[in-house]
């Protein structure tokens, strides 16, 4: 037998550090000046920098004394899981989920007699549970390898995988929970179709390995002839409409429907599933089309709450919409590899029927193989009233959004390493570029980087705004600059911006230890002044929310803006190409026109580089 290896690291984790107060202030400072708009906010700012140290002082021993109390987590993992999450009322769609969109797969087969003439949907619907019900197994039974990052292989926490399989947010009053169910107990995913939610077999009972990926397409084939029947068609439910409305209102629709018979046990089913699957009606082609239903979708067809959802289309295209709150999107990356490196030819080679559950025999749904979870259950006019509530409340709230992708081609990581640049640092500035183009100013702009590297660590802020930033971006639209002089801000700005995010990286960014001071002003007490500061909270206002996932299994992946006059910012890094999601309100017109900034901003700054390079200009080489 293996030996469980997956937490074998936590121990040696370190906990979150807290810097001291003049330390985050000389990090905060320079982000935050670039955004004054005066001279008095400028002095204004300064006066309350000066008086941050006095007025803080007793907060930053409370959180020093917190930190000693935290030996065995992180001082801000409550914190920032309840008011970052778990306390937001806001509807889960759009300003919580993420969606990734998977590689297609090559293998699937279309019918030609010779094989199975199952559709391409259940094809590769079949071997995405298949390839996560390995994945399960891997993490359930603690033999998945343990995360590291870097040359020198540093270990980073593995909390957050146990909220990644039988788990479900739930929602509550004023502040939500999440459930995690004993996977030794549970061993069913729930599939959803044409509006309806099917338990069906995952995990072998006996031999505790997955179902093979032929029972799979059988079971799936069964659930899909009978969300198809005329007599279901009659009696679609739109239960998934109440998971995407407002938290509060969801969480009082979740007590109306636990005083409906049978529902109390429905719903565990349905929370303890290992994933949910979701079977669309829609062919999503372009990339903009695939982000729109993985994303939201038609809302009634998926059950947000889950932390899992894998959504597959009738022409094999397919995704998977994660939920945020107690999961960031790196280790969803792993989940992404397997599942996209699991090939369906693979998974179906791999797999033998004679060791899993034969399909159920006619059409009966029995205990043993196949249920429909809410298909005995009658809904009372109350929440029949509650479901058409939320669901003009989803179609208003996707409605006003749009979502764009620019996939550009010209170039990618490999150009950027050789003339120098960390890649991560150059999309960074071509970003602050386009932005600045849109909104006609530098804005206040958020690069999520992990902090994995400490015991219970999820994310810290990189702030991009600079004065190497703003300077570069000035000299972007300054045509009286050279170009040796416009590739000489690049680099500063870069260089300015690597060391941010190595800092960030360590725990030594500034907005997470600005949280922690906050929370800890008791009644009574006077807040500092900084926090009332325009300058400051127009720093930490984040109108661009960007994010580096990139990896060769995700085509392209994205989430909402964080403020209404913001944009949603997602990209990945390819060697020979760039991806980037944008999401923001409709009402705007932003979306087409940043992802035209983009392109054009990505190609000045080639012709610039080029231009440096061929004027045998030498740079720094890129050590990322």
């Amino acid at each position: 037998m293996t030996t469980p290896m997956m937490y074998s690291n936590q121990s040696e984790l370190p906990t979150l550090p807290i810097t001291s107060i003049e330390d985050t202030l000389k990090r905060f400072l320079p982000t935050a000046m670039p955004l004054a708009e005066s001279k008095d906010e400028i002095k204004a700012l300064q006066s309350a920098i000066d008086k941050f140290p006095s007025q803080a002082s007793m907060l930053q021993k409370r959180l020093l004394e917190r930190v000693d109390q935290s030996k065995n987590s992180s001082w801000l993992q409550h914190w920032w899981n309840t008011l970052g999450y778990l306390q937001v009322r806001d509807s889960v769609v759009i300003n919580v989920s993420y969606y990734f969109n998977f590689q297609d797969d090559k293998t699937l087969r279309t019918g030609d007699g010779t094989h199975n003439n199952n559709p391409v949907q259940i094809q590769r619907a079949a071997s995405i549970l298949y390839a996560c019900g390995q994945y399960r197994n891997l993490v359930t039974s603690e033999r998945l390898q343990p995360d590291t990052i870097g040359r020198n292989k540093t270990p980073l926490c593995m909390t957050a995988y146990k909220y990644m399989f039988h788990a479900c947010r739930i929602p509550r009053s004023e502040q939500d929970s999440y459930r995690i169910y004993d996977p030794h107990v549970y061993k069913h995913a729930v599939v959803a179709c044409r509006g309806r939610f099917f338990k069906i077999p995952l995990i072998d009972n006996i031999t505790g390995e997955v179902i093979s990926v032929s029972t799979l397409e059988s079971h799936l084939n069964l659930i899909m002839e009978f969300a198809d029947s005329a007599e279901s068609a009659a009696a679609i439910t739109e239960l998934g409409y109440l998971t995407g409305d407002n938290r509060d209102v969801w969480a009082n629709a979740r007590t109306a429907l636990l005083d409906c018979t049978g529902m109390s046990e429905a719903m565990e089913w349905m929370e303890s599933g290992c994933v949910m699957l979701n079977l669309d009606s829609k062919n999503p082609v372009s990339k903009a089309e695939c982000g729109r239903q993985y994303l939201y979708g038609n809302g009634y067809n998926r059950w947000f709450d889950k932390s899992v959802q894998l959504v597959v289309c009738p022409n094999g295209k397919a995704g998977l919409v994660g939920e945020h709150s107690m999961m960031d999107g790196m280790p969803m990356i792993g989940l992404a590899n397997h599942i996209v490196n699991t090939s369906y030819e693979q998974a179906r080679n791999e797999s033998s029927s004679s060791s899993s559950l034969s399909p159920s025999g006619g059409q009966q749904f029995e205990e043993s193989s196949i249920s429909d979870i809410f298909g005995d259950i009658t809904l009372s006019p109350q929440v029949l009233d509650m479901i058409e509530t939320s669901k003009q409340s989803y179609y208003e709230w996707t409605g006003k959004h749009g979502i764009d992708v620019q996939s550009f081609q010209g170039y990618g990581s490999n150009f950027m390493k050789k003339s120098g640049f960390s890649p991560d640092a150059y999309v960074q500035m071509a970003m602050q570029v386009a932005t600045s183009r849109l909104f006609q100013k530098q804005v206040g702009t958020y690069e999520a980087t992990q902090t994995r590297v400490f015991l219970h660590g999820r994310t810290e802020t990189t702030r991009t705004v600079s004065p190497a930033s703003a300077e570069f971006v000035q000299g972007m639209n300054d045509n009286t600059l050279s170009p040796d002089e416009k590739i000489n801000l690049l680099s500063k700005a870069c260089a300015s911006h690597a060391q941010y995010i190595g800092n960030a990286s360590k725990g030594l960014g500034v907005d997470r230890h600005f949280l922690g001071l906050s929370m800890l002003v008791q009644d009574g007490e006077r807040m500092p002044d900084l926090y009332s500061d325009p300058v400051f909270i127009r720093s930490k206002r984040w109108r661009v929310s960007t994010s580096n996932l990139t990896n060769p299994t995700i085509n392209t992946w994205g989430y909402g803006e964080v403020v209404p006059d913001g944009v949603g910012l997602s990209y990945a890094v390819h060697k020979d190409h760039l991806m980037f999601g944008i999401t923001a309100l409709k009402e705007h017109g932003w979306t087409e026109r940043l992802s035209q900034y983009l392109e054009d901003t990505l190609c000045e700054m080639r012709v610039l580089v080029e231009s440096n390079n061929n004027n045998n200009g030498m740079l720094p080489r890129s050590k990322l």
